[in-house]
């Protein structure tokens, strides 16, 4: 049997942890073990034979527990298979320039954590509840007059983990 897979994720209000529990789930429909852990809470990657980081990005910036994270297991991750998907609200739409935007910050992640080379990227949408969010961040949403919702793509997320389990453990 394949070593497991990790799901690890670092998520500020709970909606990319639930994606990196459905990618946990579609993966065991393929009899590929997964286990999903708060990026703070991992403490050994050797048991694992791929990871896949999951984080939420909020202003342009990765979650700051996938930043330590990533720069905490740096050496490890550049000799595992990794994937990597976010969760932005500026993928609420799936376009061209919404994916450029959001790949950059993927850019600037990677450029600060040299060897991560992930063997696949997934962007998604995420979900916006005003009522989850912290004072600050709910008024900064109000004025940008951000439209509460969850514009996460289910199918996209499916279609995502599963070729990306297959690219796991072809690398």
């Amino acid at each position: 049997m394949p070593k497991p897979v990790l799901i690890a994720y670092a998520s500020w209000t709970g909606s990319t942890r639930e994606i990196a529990e459905f990618m946990a789930r579609e993966t065991k429909k393929l009899s590929v073990e997964a286990e999903v852990k708060p990026a703070a809470e991992v403490k050994d990657l050797k048991p694992y034979g791929g990871i896949i980081l999951g984080s939420a990005i909020r202003a342009g910036r990765f979650h700051p527990a996938m930043v330590k994270f990533a720069g905490k297991w740096q050496k490890e991750l550049a000799k595992k298979p990794v994937a990597l998907f976010v969760v932005c609200l500026t993928m609420q739409k799936d376009t061209e320039e919404n994916r450029c935007t959001v790949t950059e910050y993927i850019r600037m992640f990677e450029s600060k954590n040299p060897g991560l080379e992930p063997v696949s990227v997934g962007l998604f949408g995420g979900m916006l509840d005003m009522k989850k969010l912290p004072g600050p961040i709910r008024l900064i949403m109000k004025a940008m007059k951000a439209v509460p919702g969850d514009y996460r793509d289910w199918e996209a997320a499916r279609k995502w983990i599963r070729a990306t389990v297959a690219s796991l453990s072809k690398a």
